[in-house]
């Protein structure tokens, strides 16, 4: 059998195949940061077409925590709604899904003030955030909580706490964003203590059943920044706090993009946390075709492939992945006459 085509099994969840919906936001909420027909319609096709694990968008845990405007949230229950239309559908086609619980610190483009674990602007052009008080940590790390008792409720299969790309748990993480000198600053572990307090709020919201992913990037490009010895010790960390799986990522605490971007470019991170810390992985990044997945699942260097762009492109990929394998349509009896 392909190796794509292999159940993967965390706790009480079996994914059906390897393929990953990755979490890229839509800009399409309405102003009460709720789904729009645009979500129900973008994820019901690639529910359609048969990935493994569909994960809704980085979904804000608050009001201030949206990366822009037009951002899902889930910091209410009247945002609840829509989301369970997507699950309920998905489910129906024999997928799973996540979501992935957000907060984009001071990186968020919204009209309220913005917070940070130090008053330092992403860019020299941006407004300066807040620097979070000890009530500002505990309310945020809260709110992460109620959002995966939501995500619970709604019956998402996974939940994904958003710990990369720059936003707030990442800038807790960096010392290029994080200048504390309390608790959650200094030492890696201290800066690592906002990341942990947050994944034993959500376990305790979301329950030891199901698992819970978390995203980190595990590098920042920058010397005095993240490194990748620094990620592994944070997944060994994470595996003790109730972490099963860690996707993948690299970079976003600066405005500038990595030097060299190529087919794959982050795989060596997700196979050396994967081998290094012992734990689960999901790998992302210019991943395309089916050769490049098999390649990553058969040689052991990632368990779950993420695909972003190569889904908006063709949200039928896991379907012609299999009738390239020639193995037995998946796909929904409405559209066989095509493969």
């Amino acid at each position: 059998m392909s190796l794509i085509f292999q159940p993967f099994q965390l706790r009480n969840c079996t994914i059906p195949n390897r393929i990953v919906c990755s979490p890229m936001c839509m800009y399409s909420a309405n102003e009460d940061a709720k789904v729009t027909d645009w979500h129900i319609v973008h994820y019901g096709t690639r529910a359609a077409g048969k990935v493994g694990l569909l994960m809704i968008e980085a979904t804000a845990v608050e009001s201030r925590g949206r990366i822009s405007m037009k951002d899902l949230g889930l910091w209410s229950d009247e945002q609840m709604e829509g989301l369970a239309k997507i699950v309920s559908f998905a489910q129906s086609q024999g997928v799973k899904t996540a979501i992935q619980l957000a907060h984009a610190g001071r990186k968020a483009v919204v009209n309220e003030p913005i917070i940070a674990p130090s008053p330092i602007p992403f860019r020299s052009s941006d407004p300066v955030p807040d620097e979070m008080t000890y009530t500002d940590i505990q309310n945020v790390i809260q709110a992460f909580g109620q959002a995966a008792r939501r995500a619970k409720e709604i019956g998402f299969d996974i939940v994904e706490v958003h710990a990369a790309h720059g936003y707030l748990i990442h800038q807790f993480l960096s010392p290029l964003s994080n200048k504390r000198t309390d608790e959650y600053g200094g030492s890696l572990e201290n800066r690592a203590r906002f990341l942990k307090e947050v994944i034993r709020t959500v376990r305790d919201h979301w329950g030891e059943e199901a698992p819970l992913f978390v995203r980190i990037s595990a590098v920042d490009y920058h010397p005095d920044g993240l490194t990748l010895s620094d990620s592994i010790q944070i997944a060994r960390w994470m595996k003790e706090w109730g972490v099963d799986l860690v996707d993948v990522s690299s970079g976003g605490t600066l405005p500038q993009p990595p030097s060299s971007i190529y087919p794959g470019y982050q795989v060596t991170y997700a196979e050396a946390i994967k081998k290094e810390a012992e734990i689960a992985t999901g790998t992302v990044g210019l991943i395309t075709t089916v050769e490049q997945a098999e390649e990553i699942l058969g040689n052991g260097r990632a368990d779950l492939v993420f695909l972003g762009r190569e889904l908006l492109r063709n949200p039928y990929w896991v379907l012609h992945a299999a009738q390239k394998r020639n193995l037995e349509y998946i796909g929904p009896t409405q559209y066989s006459r095509a493969f």
